[in-house]
């Protein structure tokens, strides 16, 4: 595969927008302008407006740390996106997801031991992915799971990471070379 075809930026070229909306990333919980963002800044008003939903979807989710880590690493391998799971396959891990299901969803296999929780979100993660669509018993299940506000926050997660996969899929973002945990490719 290519270069990375929007790498960073140096902060000496950036406009004063992009600057603005690069130092409100810097400046939250992310303290950087971390890969997802790099392809981003070149389109400063949709940066900024994706990591705020990012920011809630991440750290404020009605899913809580665990099921949102976990959606995201459902997403990462849908979309063979190896910076997402770069970054979150370890951040899953200590939230609580095990290594074996990391390691199912990795190779693309339904992992064997789930949660009651975890199996609903898997499921409807892979209708989804698979119907563009839920089937109303899964959609029954998840809102009596979650709530309305829990499974809108599913769909979000869903929608938000899929569009940071499309971005950094097409701009072939350079994965952290810091021995992350790499995502093999599917046969």
């Amino acid at each position: 595969m290519s270069l990375d075809r929007l790498p960073a930026l140096p902060r000496e070229s950036w406009t004063p927008l992009q600057a603005e909306c690069a130092d409100e990333v810097i400046s939250g919980p992310r303290r950087a302008l971390i890969s997802p963002f790099v392809p981003l800044l070149r389109s400063p008003e949709l940066m900024r407006h994706a990591q705020r939903m990012g920011e809630y979807l991440r750290y404020r989710s009605a899913l809580g740390l665990h099921l949102s880590e976990f959606v995201i690493l459902l997403v990462a391998r849908a979309w063979s996106q190896p910076v997402e799971w770069a970054i979150h396959a370890p951040i899953a891990q200590r939230a609580g997801v095990s290594p074996a299901t990391i390691a199912a969803i990795a190779e693309g296999r339904r992992p064997a031991d789930l949660s009651a929780h975890e199996a609903l979100v898997y499921d409807f993660c892979k209708e989804l992915e698979s119907h563009r669509t839920v089937a109303d018993t899964t959609w029954t299940q998840a809102v009596s799971a979650f709530g309305e506000a829990g499974t809108v926050d599913l769909l979000g997660l869903v929608g938000y990471y899929g569009l940071l996969a499309v971005v950094m899929n097409a701009a072939r973002t350079a994965v952290p070379a810091d021995g992350a945990p790499t995502l093999p490719a599917l046969p």
